[in-house]
């Protein structure tokens, strides 16, 4: 489907609007509890879900939402569904409570389980990532729209990886890679750094969850990448199944330069 400028620039106002949520929780006393699994749960994930699935509501009363702090919808349900928003409202709940900046907010619009509209937002970077099917890529910084595009891979390319999700895996997979240097950075702006031209490759060898890279896989798409499954290296799609769940995947910035057969088979 094709994706309009003025959608895109209004879902970023969105994004927007819950980065100045989350920036006022942000510099409060933070309060945390645990949700089901464990996993980190503050005000500031609640406040930016409410404001995001309000402002989608407004602006396409027709297209559902799947945010992760409202995942319980059933499969028999979602598998109907040929577009909807696939929201993390503050990805990177780690990095807000480690108050180190690496966070972001994460909109996508997802059409046949690919996401064609991507924004991806960093309020204390003061700085987002847009892009959508047919228009383009762009990084927008002190009020400065620039188009993004990833680069030819170097001689001794740069790999990203996660900041908070090192394992064992990720240690095995880099060993395997050519000489390079690896660049940690947290949530999806792992994405953004393969877009923005400044790293190469990106492994994602622990579990991710379908909210955390839908938007940024449609940034790193349309400015050049590919975002594949590993060890099938097919595209990565999204609501096929009734887990949420992603695969291993990896996103290779320069396709030409032979990634593929570096990758390692299994």
């Amino acid at each position: 489907m094709k994706v309009s400028q003025e959608t895109l620039d209004q879902v970023l106002a969105i994004a927007l609007g819950a980065g100045e949520k989350i920036l006022a929780i942000y510099q409060s006393d933070i309060a945390v509890t645990k949700k089901d699994d464990d996993s980190p749960l503050t005000q500031a994930d609640l406040a930016a879900h409410h404001h995001i699935v309000a402002g989608l509501k407004a602006l396409a009363p027709d297209i559902p939402v799947l945010s992760e702090e409202d995942a319980g919808i059933p499969y028999e349900t979602r598998r109907q569904w040929s577009r909807y928003w696939l929201v993390d409202p503050l990805d990177g709940t780690k990095e807000f409570i480690k108050r180190n900046g690496e966070f972001t907010v994460n909109i996508a619009l997802v059409d046949h389980g690919a996401p064609v509209l991507g924004v991806v937002h960093g309020p204390v970077l003061e700085t987002s990532w847009i892009a959508a099917q047919g228009l383009g890529a762009w990084r927008i910084e002190n009020g400065q729209r620039s188009a993004i595009r990833t680069r030819k891979s170097p001689a001794r390319p740069a790999l990203v990886v996660s900041k908070s999700h090192r394992d064992a895996a990720l240690e095995a997979f880099l060993e395997k890679m050519p000489e390079h240097e690896a660049v940690s950075r947290g949530s999806s702006l792992k994405f953004c750094l393969v877009a923005d031209g400044v790293a190469d490759l990106y492994p994602r060898t622990g579990p991710t969850s379908e909210w955390d890279t839908a938007a940024g896989q449609c940034v790193a798409e349309q400015a050049g990448a590919q975002v594949l499954v590993m060890p099938g290296l097919q595209p990565l799609r999204y609501n096929q199944k009734e887990s949420l769940l992603n695969p291993l995947f990896v996103v290779i910035g320069d396709p030409s330069y032979g990634w593929a057969d570096r990758l390692p088979k299994a």
